[in-house]
């Protein structure tokens, strides 16, 4: 089909004026140079059918066609993104009809609580999970993410054991990382619970869409390392999702902003600063807007990340933490002498508290003082105890003092004075705090702080709009984003130098390949020279200065990867003729700021010399072809995007200016010309941060967690089987007692059917706990057998009134129109007896086929099956309808025949007496339909003494109007002239 021609663009409007966002949707298909597209100015898709009407209605077959293939295809175009908080995720599709929008949860909400419940038997996400977090708080897991890409010995990893001691972390040996032991049988990696996450994600987001979703853009928080996005993208793939790309959350918020402000952006520069407060952490960005010319697509808005600042653990969990602390201790006071249990000790009662601090540290954001309670917080006691916003801010001063820290440090990143930023924006639920607002005012000097953005969807809506510009199936407007690499990454490698003659020594070497602050996505390639034989190098992180000694400790390890070259050695043996140009090594840090090294290659050169008899026609052609696409060879100096590690060897290369001139007799040979020969190389890449998980344990994972939701999916199904047993028993025993119900059936037939209806209610309640889904399934299409004929006859009962009253309807319209159309003068007759005569035969059998089924339905009683069926009369209308249907179109694409003329030349008039119905009615044809009727003959010309040849002349209106028409003898106005308007 058409599909196959070319990608099918959907393009995606999105401005925004005083109302807000105006949206620009998906309307009909256009071709284009074998691509089928759909265009965006107004009107729906049958709005736009309507106005182009084909001329033939073949054309409409084709369009039905092409109308269903578009549908079938737009049920898998939704993208989606997850913006991935540490305490809630949000959500967000687009889809064709729904642009940008925010998935709302099974509860209605649109966030949703990061947090899994893991039992042996079933699974828990979201509110339902955070319900759970009281009863089971072993096996409830939250802020997970914070162990992603942590090997054992992290202080991360120490510290998530001091908040919550009560979950069991083991020690995984193969990768120096830890698990949630949930029981002897339970044990899942942090990858793995955050997979399960991701794929309720997208559960959700397909629900919400109606379609199955598979591209996604997730976010992340931007102080993540190599090792952290590397954790996210496989549990990405544990959950069977395409990753389109990890983007930092404080990129997605800045495009979000830059997206619906479009229109005040402009080619002079305007620095923002977003201050992002969340649950686990804080992040300050510095963003420059600016229209920039591109390319491809001319002026476009850009974002440029400038400076970045962070702190991991600054945010409202800690807040909350801290006044979990104060309850307990308040908790314990109110307790003394009665030797109870530290509260402490008992998790269930630490997970309420940590619960009402939740709700605290919100109320206290508007309140000066309030009473957190909590009824049976530990033994039955209940909890109470008033907390002021002054003890509060207390509690957390260390904290507060910490908020200006990430604004300076992208201050020094952005190498930028708070007096170039224009406006600083609050992003992230902690920033609700009133005493974090206070500070960041007076840390960044402004007047006020910018609320003008939302703080929990801003980053899913950025996220989703990037999704929308990564996928095939949409066409956004551009919005270039250039990102910024945050840590440093260099190659170092040692190789052996020769200082003096016969004295050797080891040299070690760092080249920067990608800088603090650089841009990204981004390819590198380094060069290194002077190498015949196999080496090593290695691939670390740069300078980490700019962290602190506690960053640095949470960091990790700060050496990447060992690359081992194999075969270079053999490469030189392979082309002993050619110059060596050096071993060149490709990385890519891609859109996801996740490192690769893409292949590692052995280049050599040398000069061949053609000889101008020896070429041939076809290498003429391939050199011009050649030079006209921008061919031939490349210095290496020139090569986008590559670094040379070593200088060139010291013997110096002969260039244009050192070769001889040839002799006058040799001018025709043809110079010599560079061939380029490149050979793969060998890698082996040892992993030094954190090895990824082998592919048969990636394998074990995905089938794990398969495992896992497909009994989800059964549970779910036997639920549902079980709830719809027990609610056709209820409503049915109901329904016995309702007049419509008794009067079609007898006390013997609803004895019967209740006596059945109880015994499956009492095994439903006995023996249904341990049935399968297909035994609950099966007693239900066995009561709903026995009740069939009892539902049947009420429901045709109901419908009897209307489908009668259709019918006669019908039958009283058709005769009259039966009766109009044997009216028509046989001059003017367009139906055939046969054809009235047939309509006449279906109007009498029907009358005939009511009335006798009628009087023996009276016959019948109430409680047997009914002779006259609600089907049968909707196929008794649709057989007469047919009939008049016929006669109806071939009366509107008929043409009148053309009246025969009188001795003067002018058509004969009906009777002045004659009716309406008589003359008939003329049938104008459809716009664009060829008119089969011949040609209205032209009038005989009226001698007016106007030479041959001569025209009338035009009496009214002067050049150019109309002609008026002329009156004949006979007082009549003469025909127009085929040619004549």
């Amino acid at each position: 089909m058409w599909q196959s021609r070319g990608p099918m663009l959907f393009h995606l409007g999105l401005c925004v004026g005083a109302a807000g966002m105006i949206r620009e949707w998906f309307v009909p298909i256009r071709r284009e140079k074998g691509r089928s597209r759909l265009i965006c100015p107004g009107g729906t898709m049958a709005d736009k059918v309507r106005r182009q009407r084909p001329r033939r209605r073949v054309c409409w077959a084709l369009v039905a066609v092409l109308l269903a293939d578009l549908l079938a295809l737009s049920d898998t175009l939704a993208v989606m993104s997850v913006d991935l908080g540490s305490e809630s995720m949000k959500v967000a599709i687009v889809k064709p009809g729904v642009p940008m929008e925010i998935v709302l949860n099974k509860e209605s909400r649109r966030k949703t609580p990061v947090i899994v419940t893991l039992k042996e038997n079933e699974r828990f996400f979201g509110d339902s999970a955070a319900s759970m977090a009281i009863k089971n708080p072993k096996a409830t897991l939250r802020y997970f993410q914070h162990l992603l890409g942590k090997q054992a010995d992290s202080p991360h990893v120490a510290l998530y054991q001091a908040r919550f001691p009560e979950h069991e972390l083991t020690f995984d040996p193969q990768r120096q990382t830890v698990h949630f032991q949930i029981s002897s049988q339970l044990q899942f990696s942090p990858e793995e619970v955050l997979g399960m996450v991701l794929n309720y994600s997208r559960s959700l987001a397909e629900d919400f869409a109606e379609q199955p979703i598979k591209d996604a853009v997730i976010t992340v928080p931007v102080f993540f390392n190599q090792a952290e996005r590397r954790a996210v993208l496989q549990a990405a793939r544990m959950a069977g999702l395409k990753v389109l790309q990890l983007i930092n959350d404080n990129t997605a918020t800045a495009l979000s902003y830059g997206v619906f402000r479009r229109k005040d952006i402009n080619t002079t520069a305007q620095n923002i600063m977003f201050y992002d407060m969340g649950s686990g952490s804080t992040v300050c960005t510095i963003v420059t807007y600016q229209m920039v010319k591109t390319k491809e697509a001319g002026m476009q808005p850009q974002l440029q990340i400038r400076g970045v600042g962070f702190d991991r653990t600054l945010g409202g969990l800690e807040m909350e933490l801290r006044l979990r602390e104060r309850l307990a201790g308040l908790f314990n006071e109110q307790r003394k002498g009665q030797r109870a249990k530290d509260v402490r000790e008992n998790p269930r009662a630490m997970a309420k508290l940590l619960r009402e601090a939740n709700r605290l540290k919100t109320v206290l954001s508007a309140n000066a003082d309030h009473m957190a309670q909590i009824e049976g917080l530990m033994d039955d006691v209940d909890f109470k105890a008033k907390v002021t916003r002054v003890e509060f801010e207390e509690l957390c001063a260390d904290l507060f003092e910490r908020v200006p820290g990430p604004v300076q440090q992208a201050l020094q990143s952005a190498e930028m004075s708070l007096d170039e930023i224009e406006q600083v924006i609050l992003v992230g639920g902690a920033t609700r705090v009133p005493r974090v607002q206070e500070v960041l005012l007076k840390a960044v000097g402004k007047e006020e702080l910018g609320k003008n953005i939302n703080a929990d969807e801003a980053a899913a809506m950025g996220a989703v709009y990037q999704a929308a510009a990564l996928s095939k199936a949409f066409k956004v407007k551009p919005f270039v984003v250039r990102d910024a690499v945050v840590y440093p990454i260099l190659v170092e490698f040692t190789r052996e130098v020769e200082e003096e003659p016969g004295i050797h020594s080891l040299k070690h070497n760092k080249r920067v390949l990608f800088s603090r602050m650089g841009p990204y996505p981004q390819r590198k390639v380094i060069t290194f020279n002077r190498y015949s034989h196999d080496f090593n190098f290695h691939i670390n992180y740069g300078d980490l200065g700019f962290l602190g000694p506690e960053d640095l400790r949470v960091f990790g390890s700060q050496n990447l990867t060992t690359v081992k070259l194999k075969g270079v050695g053999d490469s030189f043996k392979k082309y002993p003729d050619y110059e060596s140009k050096g071993i060149k090594a490709h990385f890519n840090l891609d859109e996801s700021g996740v490192l690769s090294l893409d292949r590692v290659e052995s280049v050599f050169e040398t000069l061949v010399e053609d000889s101008a008899e020896e070429e041939s026609t076809l290498t003429k052609l391939g050199n011009t072809i050649s030079s006209l696409f921008g061919g031939g060879t490349t210095p290496d100096a020139k090569e986008n995007g590559t670094d040379t590690v070593q200088k060139p060897s010291e013997k110096a290369e002969a260039g244009p200016e050192g070769v001889a001139p040839a002799p006058e007799g040799e001018k025709k040979q043809k110079p010599a010309r560079k061939r380029r020969m490149v050979e793969e190389i060998g890698v082996e890449l040892v992993v030094l941060d954190l090895p990824d998980l082998p592919e048969d344990k990636l394998a074990q994972s995905v089938q794990k967690l398969q495992d896992l939701t497909l009994r989800d999916l059964e549970k779910q199904e036997r639920e549902k089987a079980a709830n719809s047993l027990e609610a056709f028993i209820f409503e049915t025993q109901d329904k016995l007692y309702q007049p419509e119900y008794q009067e079609v059936s007898t006390e013997e037939q609803r004895e019967e059917i209740s006596g059945k209806l109880s015994a499956a209610s009492t095994w439903l309640e006995d023996e249904g706990v341990g049935a399968t889904t297909v035994m609950l399934k099966e007693k239900l299409a066995e009561l709903r057998k026995l009740c069939q004929g009892l539902f049947f006859r009420v429901e045709e009962r109901k419908k009897w009134p209307e489908r009668l009253s259709a019918l006669d309807n019908l039958l009283n319209h058709s005769s009259m129109f039966l009766k109009g159309a044997r009216l028509i003068p046989e001059m003017d007759q367009i139906f055939t007896e046969v054809e009235m005569t047939t309509l006449e035969k279906v109007i009498n059998e029907t009358w005939a086929w009511k009335n006798a089924t009628l009087a023996e339905q009276a016959k019948l009683p109430a409680t047997e099956k009914p002779v006259l069926l609600s089907k049968d009369i909707e196929a008794k209308m649709m057989a007469l309808d047919r009939e008049v249907q016929y006669l109806l179109n071939k009366a509107k694409f008929t043409k009148p025949r053309p009246r025969p003329k009188d001795k003067n030349g002018t058509r004969a008039e009906p009777p002045l007496n004659a009716s309406a119905s008589d003359q008939g009615e003329k049938v104008i044809p459809p716009a664009g339909q060829t008119e089969d009727a011949e040609p209205i003959s032209e009038p005989e010309k009226v001698e007016t003494g106007s030479e041959p040849g001569d025209t009338e002349p035009l009496e009214l209106g002067g050049p150019g109007a109309e002609p008026e028409q002329k009156e004949q003898s006979t007082g009549q106005k003469r025909p127009l002239k085929n040619d004549e308007l």
